[in-house]
């Protein structure tokens, strides 16, 4: 299959989720990622380039939204945080030095 860099999703439970399952996707900085490129499942520390790796391969259909956050224990929420922040600040956005910034212009 090709570098998918699509925001479109499928249902993790459709036929077509499992057909368009992308085995690469491009990543934030333009570059390739496989699945075992992904931030190990075991990560505790989550730099601005692993958060957007991750959103990269759910963007990209490589993972579901629940794959993804059973994968590395993540709750919905802080997934659905990381697309917003990205999508109103670019990956900058997810410095945790900055979320709080942004939250308190946003208030």
């Amino acid at each position: 299959m090709t570098a998918h860099s699509t925001f479109d999703y499928a249902p993790a439970n459709s036929a077509s989720a499992q057909e368009d399952r992308a085995t690469e996707v491009v990543g934030p900085d333009g570059t390739i990622l496989r699945l075992e490129d992904l931030p190990p499942q075991n990560t505790q520390r989550w730099v601005m380039r692993r958060k957007a790796e991750v959103v990269a391969a759910v963007r990209g259909r490589m993972l579901t939204v629940d794959e993804a956050c059973e994968r590395w224990s993540l709750s919905e929420e802080e997934f659905a945080s990381w697309q917003r922040l990205i999508d109103r600040h670019g990956v900058r956005g997810l410095r945790a030095t900055r979320i709080q910034q942004y939250r308190r212009k946003a208030g």
